[in-house]
Parts: C-alpha cells; sequence; structure tokens
C-alpha cells in the first residue's frame, strides 16, 4: 500500500536502533509545577520511583540550568531567545553538588538522565557551535545521551543551515550515541517531514490541570499521523490520571475513567512518556507494574516493524488500534475499545492470520477468519497487545 512504502521510506532515512532509540521516559513538568519542584532531593526521590515503574529515562526539563528560563515558576526566570554559556551549568541552589549524585543514583538503576535545552536563537543561532560543545561537554562528562530541544525558531534559511550544523556536530561528534526529543509544541519549528535524522518528536503539551488531556484524543493524534509517519518516532504522554477528576466534565471520557493502564496503552506503539511527577502517583499497581516490564521485552520488535492503524479513527467512542508488520511471519496487534456500545468489532487486517496469542492488556476474546480479526472485550476502556501469526 502506499502509507507503507511511505512508512517504509521513513524508516529508511532514520533507522531505528532500539539501544538509542526505545525509551519509556518520565518528565516532571507534566504535572504543571514547573519547575518549583527542581533540586536534587526531588530528583533521588523520582529516580526511587522510576525504578519501581520500569521507566527508561528521566529528563530534567526546564530549571535544572543556572539561567532560568521565562517559563520558571520563579521570578527571576527571564532567558529564552539568548543564553550565555554559565547560564549552561547545574543551577548552583538546587544541585549544589551539581549533577553527579543524580548521575550516580540513575547509573545504579539503570535509568538514563537527559536534558531540557535551549539553544541560542540570536543572530540565527550564530553561537550554534557553542551550543554544541556545551552539550557534547554534558556528554563526554556525564555520558548524558539525550536532550529535549525546545524553543527553536526557523526564521530564515541561515537559521536553519546553522541549527542543521549544530544537530550534526552533536550527532557527529558523540559518534551517533546522541539522541534528541525535538518540541515541535509551538512555533515556525522542524515538523513531521523535517529535521527527522536527528531523534523523535515531542508531539504535544496536554495536562489535567487545564483540562486538555484525554487519552482517545492523544490516540487520535497518533493514529491519524502514523498514516505518514513510522509511529515510533513520537513521544506520547500518559498522565497521572487520578489529578484534576473535577476539571472535566463528560465523565465517560474522563482520564480517571479511562484508567492508568490504557493510558499508558494509548502510547505503547510509540516511545511512551509519563509526563508527570511520578511521586505523585498513587501506591503502584503491580500489574501495572508487570504490564510495563513485559511491554519492555517486546516494544523493540514492534517498532521495528512497519506500524499501520487498522479500525476508525478514535473518537472516543471507535474500536481502533495499529498493525506491526515485521519481516517474517509474526506480527503485532494493538486493539482498542473506546466508549463503543458494541462488544466486539472485526478489524479488516493487511495479512493473513491463523494464529494469535495475546500480550499484555485486558482479558479479550479473539476470532479469526483469514485477513478479519474479530475482537470481542467485555466492557469500554479495553485494550490488547496481541502476537499474530501467518500461516
Amino acid at each position: 500500500t502506499f502509507h507503507k512504502a511511505l512508512l517504509s521510506y521513513q524508516k529508511q532515512i532514520r533507522p531505528y536502533v532500539p539501544t538509542r532509540d526505545f525509551m519509556i521516559m518520565a518528565n516532571t513538568w507534566g504535572d504543571r509545577s514547573k519547575d518549583s519542584r527542581m533540586n536534587e532531593t526531588f530528583i533521588l526521590e523520582e529516580l526511587d520511583k522510576a525504578k519501581t515503574l520500569g521507566i527508561t529515562h528521566l529528563q530534567l526539563d526546564d530549571g535544572w540550568q543556572q539561567g532560568l528560563s521565562k517559563n520558571s515558576a520563579s521570578k527571576v526566570g527571564i532567558n529564552w531567545d539568548d543564553w550565555s554559556q554559565n547560564d549552561w551549568v547545574p543551577h548552583a541552589t538546587r544541585f549544589p553538588r551539581g549533577l553527579q549524585p543524580i548521575i550516580k543514583r540513575a547509573e545504579e538503576y539503570d535509568v538514563r538522565i537527559g536534558l531540557w535545552f535551549n539553544p541560542s536563537k540570536k543572530d540565527s543561532y550564530a553561537a550554534w557551535e557553542r551550543d554544541a560543545n556545551i552539550l557534547l561537554s554534558y556528554f563526554r562528562d556525564y555520558g548524558i545521551t539525550t536532550f529535549k530541544v525546545d524553543g527553536m525558531q526557523l526564521e530564515n534559511k541561515t537559521a536553519e543551515v546553522n541549527l542543521r550544523s549544530f544537530f550534526e556536530r552533536v550527532i557527529g561528534e558523540s559518534n551517533h550515541q546522541v539522541t534528541f526529543n525535538m518540541d515541535v509544541t509551538a512555533g515556525n519549528r522542524m515538523g513531521y517531514h523535517f529535521f527527522q535524522e536527528y531523534g523523535n518528536i515531542f508531539l504535544e503539551n496536554r495536562y489535567t490541570d487545564w483540562g486538555n488531556y484525554y487519552p482517545y484524543r492523544t490516540l487520535r493524534n497518533l493514529w491519524q499521523l502514523g498514516h505518514y509517519v513510522p509511529t515510533e518516532r513520537f513521544q506520547i504522554e500518559f498522565l497521572n490520571v487520578d489529578r484534576n477528576a473535577h476539571k472535566y466534565s463528560i465523565a465517560e471520557l474522563a482520564p480517571q475513567t479511562v484508567g492508568q493502564a490504557y493510558s499508558f496503552g494509548v502510547a505503547m506503539m510509540a516511545q511512551p512518556l509519563a509526563w508527570m511527577e511520578l511521586t505523585g502517583l498513587k501506591n503502584s499497581d503491580e500489574d501495572f507494574i508487570a504490564m510495563v516490564s513485559k511491554y519492555k521485552t517486546i516494544a523493540p520488535k514492534i517498532h521495528q516493524g512497519v506500524i499501520l492503524p487498522i479500525g476508525n479513527a478514535p473518537d472516543g467512542y471507535s474500536w481502533t488500534g495499529f498493525i506491526s508488520i515485521t519481516e517474517g511471519k509474526e506480527h503485532y496487534v494493538a486493539v482498542y475499545r473506546e466508549q463503543s456500545p458494541s462488544n466486539t468489532f472485526i478489524f479488516e487486517l493487511p495479512v493473513r492470520v491463523n494464529e494469535a496469542s495475546p500480550i499484555l492488556g485486558n482479558d479479550v476474546k479473539l476470532g479469526l477468519r483469514n485477513k478479519q480479526f474479530e475482537v470481542s472485550f467485555d466492557t469500554p476502556w479495553q485494550f490488547a497487545l496481541i502476537k499474530i501469526k501467518e500461516p
């Protein structure tokens, strides 16, 4: 099909390397505290929780650095378009011992630390070499390989050329070990088919605090974009669904109704992003932890396949999903029942199926008829990841 060919082509532009590209990242900014809690003690506590949950990366967003930005919770934050070299050292008050205690704890837990960075836009990114050297110093001194790059503005061709030089320098001199989370949430920035060689896409900012995080809407965005961009190239958020329940007027679509497991399941075909303070979660559910652990063992195989949307577009009341078509005869299907009144749905698949085995998610009943894949869930807001085999 056209979509499979397009996605296959894009996967050649940036091949998926599991040791570099697979991540279940946590970022505390999603709970809207901004950087008000950013300090050594808090991050060490987040690392403890990250280890328990099976998080692979913990990203220190805006506020780890000495030069605070205009988005800081602190009134002294003013930086955005232009930064000095000294702005990009660890904040002296928040991290009086530097990042070393954080790095040490993370290494003990097998969690990688990521950092937020905003390159200087002054004179169309004229300081790109300096900024590249700043990131390379964190790579060499601390082993940091993941940087979220924010605030980018492609105002002219010079800015584009200099930004590309910035990314090329960091990736080249790190021997392709560094990868970037490209924030595309605002401004005139790179997008789905531009600068895609350098990492994954930090797609959107959604918050329960604003009542604009709905798992079905997140899934809809991924499903629609998945026709044109490999889904594994997106960071897709899942939030703490128990926060701000009072801000949702449509209870049947609200995050708390959907549940924590389903909200994670929405992100399975992408790179799941725990957009929350992990320490704000209720006592960790053992089933949830087991699901994440199981997912980690199978996700690289899923992401190496060509992932196509199946079913209907998510709208809160649909049956929807994805299929990952691998090079062999074993493939993977993710299916979701939203607030649909029907307990059963027949997916039309692009491959014939004669065997199906659920891997994780809710209890599911399956029926196979050539390329028709019948799926049944007893209640709404259930999902499953299933391994299928061709004859």
